[in-house]
This record gives structure tokens, sequence and C-alpha cells, in this order.
């Protein structure tokens, strides 16, 4: 009978489609894991009706998310590593801190709570949602001005437009709010149990460009883990902006993921 390679899920942030890990699906299949890339609570099946129908996934928050990949995972044969870009960065954070995961890679990972700057330049993307609280209960859009400022800073302005016209969907606003709240609640959904020190290994990565989560707070995210005995580390990408893990640059940053997973010989 043929072995399965350890399961992996590739978890998408705010404003991207699911279909935006392909390339990552196909690497690591190719490098003998089992991956699976599911979409959030409410996406749709493909990014077209995905922005035919922002209101299905109008109303989902961070727990939503972390619990329908938990539900994800629970039917998966065995504990997967977990991926995740921006947002769903803090998601896998939350599946490795709750043991149902081998080990997580946060890829430019939106803050978690306890992380208390936050540099001028995530404030001008976040505020796409928080400027009007009304957006706690919509779904919103990037405008491509919008994600070329949030993703594509790095890029040729042509290639950041093909990303935004290929995996750019409405994502909810609550999340936004959520992790904006998070230092003032105690049982905050954007809340990281850092402190476990029995959990599998967890890579973080900062782009040193980044607009959307600056370096800045991936590198206190990673302090938070101070407490735990468990393997925390981190790897910047210096030139990179906020679409390192799609834009043609990917492969530096899934390759280094691999290394990463071979280091630690998962």
């Amino acid at each position: 009978m043929e072995q399965v390679g350890t399961p992996v899920v590739f978890v998408h942030g705010l404003w991207l489609s699911a279909d935006s890990w392909g390339a990552w699906v196909d690497l690591f299949r190719g490098a003998g894991y089992a991956p699976v890339a599911p979409g959030w609570p409410g996406d749709s099946a493909t990014v077209a009706e995905s922005r035919s129908h922002p209101e299905r996934s109008a109303a989902h928050g961070i727990d939503d998310v972390v619990d329908h990949y938990a539900e994800v995972i629970g039917s998966l044969p065995a504990k997967p590593i977990v991926i995740g870009h921006s947002f769903g960065g803090l998601v896998v954070q939350r599946l490795l801190g709750q043991d149902l995961a081998v080990a997580a890679v946060a890829i430019d990972p939106a803050p978690i709570k306890g992380v208390v700057y936050l540099p001028p330049s995530a404030l001008r993307v976040a505020s796409v949602a928080l400027r009007n609280p009304a957006n706690r209960k919509r779904a919103v859009s990037l405008t491509r001005k919008q994600f070329r400022y949030g993703f594509g800073n790095t890029l040729p302005a042509a290639e950041s437009d093909e990303l935004f016209e290929r995996w750019t969907i409405p994502s909810p606003g609550k999340p936004l709010f959520e992790a904006a709240a998070a230092n003032f609640l105690p049982r905050s959904p954007a809340k990281v149990n850092t402190g476990n020190a029995t959990r599998g290994p967890l890579l973080i990565t900062a782009g040193g460009r980044d607009h959307t989560v600056p370096a800045a707070i991936s590198k206190a995210t990673q302090k938070l883990y101070r407490k735990s005995g468990a393997v925390t580390e981190l790897k910047e990408f210096p030139d990179r902006g906020h679409s390192l893990a799609l834009d043609s640059g990917w492969r530096d940053v899934a390759d280094a993921a691999l290394a990463w997973l071979n280091e630690h010989s998962l």
C-alpha cells in the first residue's frame, strides 16, 4: 500500500483566494507531502463567485476561521504541518498552540495579542476596514491602488496589477476589528498560546519591505514566545513585501520553508 505523505494545510489571509497557494501545493506534493488549501468559511469555489457574493464571508471572525480549519484538520489521517500567510499566519499559530498541528510556518503573520506597536504602514492598510465601524459586519474589498500599497509595493506595477486581478477577493472586516482590540480583551480571538512548551516547531517570516505586516511585527511576535521552550525561529527576507508568498519570487520563500521543515525532520 502506498504511504501517504505528511498532510500540509495552507491557510490564506485576507483579500486572497485559496487558489493563490496553487504553486505551493504543487511544489509540496512533488516533495512528498499531502497538501490541501481550503478557503475560509464563506469563500466561494472561484474568485469570480467570491467577488459576486461578498455577503457569504461577511460575518466570519478569527474564531470562525480557526474552527473551520480545525474541522479540516480533523478530517485528515494525521496531524498536519500548517502554513499560513498574513491573517493565515495568525490562524496557524493558534492551531499550533492548540496542538492541532505538528509544526507551523507563519509567513509575515498578522499581529497576535501582545504585539503592541503597529507601524504606520500597517495602520494604513488596516484602515481599509477600520475607518468605518459598519465594516465589522461587512466584507471589504481592496482597490487596485490599495493592493499595490499593501501587497505589491516591491513589484513592477504590471505584476502587482496581474496579482490583483487574478487572486483578490472580498474578505470579512471582522478579523481586523478583533485584532485591533486584542490587547484590550482578555479573551481575544487573536490570543495565541505562546507559552505552550510541548508544541511543534514554529517558523515566522518577516518581509523587510512589507507594508501590511512590517518586519517589526514579526520580530515582536517571535519575542512573545520567549517563555516557551519549543522551537520558534525567525527568517527575514529583506527586500520582500507582503506579496512574497504569491509573486514571482514565491519559490524563494517556499524553498526556505521546505528547507526548514527538513532541518526539523518534518
